[in-house]
């Protein structure tokens, strides 16, 4: 309860502050590209159920048809508004909707493709007990993902084998130590790393 009502309240007050910011954010997508202002896509969440979740839009329209994952940070499907709102996380802004709607948490394993969770194991399925969240520990290993699947021979082959393994040991760890005060840490690492990025 204490953690539903930490995301709730401050999931309010982080969209009431950031409104100015995120209306510039929105005119600014739409002068630079056409298409949505809004990313939406499926992710699977708590008790391995179906959600949208919500992101500023920072690639061309039509891009995931050229492939789930990104490729490096300077990836050519990526919008030059777009590059920038990634840089410091800023796509993930409207993700405070999906915390508001209960889909999401602060911190937690981040929301996953069905596509890639169908290469989870038995085991793997406990991540799905709790909430996914904007940050965590897997999150913050793999802050740089998209310049290690850059650098791969083969990207979707090491993301399956080698990115997708390891990120789910981290959150089953983090699944094991969680309790207010450690996600209150993450978030403190988290906002620390983007301002220094």
């Amino acid at each position: 309860m204490i953690k539903r009502s930490f995301d709730f309240v401050f999931a309010v007050i982080g969209l009431i502050i950031l409104f100015p910011l995120l209306l510039i954010i929105a005119i600014c997508i739409k002068i630079d590209s056409k298409g949505p202002i809004l990313f939406i896509q499926g992710r699977v969440g708590k008790n391995n159920k179906d959600f949208n979740i919500y992101k500023f839009r920072t690639m061309y329209v039509a891009s995931q048809s050229k492939g789930l994952l990104t490729l490096g940070n300077k990836d050519s499907r990526v919008t030059k508004v777009g590059y920038f709102l990634r840089r410091y996380k800023i796509d993930e802004f409207p993700q405070l909707i999906n915390i508001l709607l209960g889909d999401m948490s602060f911190v937690g394993p981040r929301p996953e493709l069905r596509y890639y969770v169908n290469f989870y194991n038995e085991d793997d399925l406990k991540i799905f007990t709790v909430r996914p969240g904007i940050t965590g520990l897997a999150s913050l290993k793999y802050r740089n993902e998209v310049e290690l699947l850059k650098a791969a021979d083969n990207p979707e082959e090491f993301f399956i084998k080698t990115i997708i393994p390891d990120k789910l040991k981290y959150n089953k760890t983090y699944i094991k130590k969680r309790n207010f005060f450690f996600d209150l840490k993450l978030i403190c690492i988290t906002i620390f790393r983007v301002i220094l990025k």
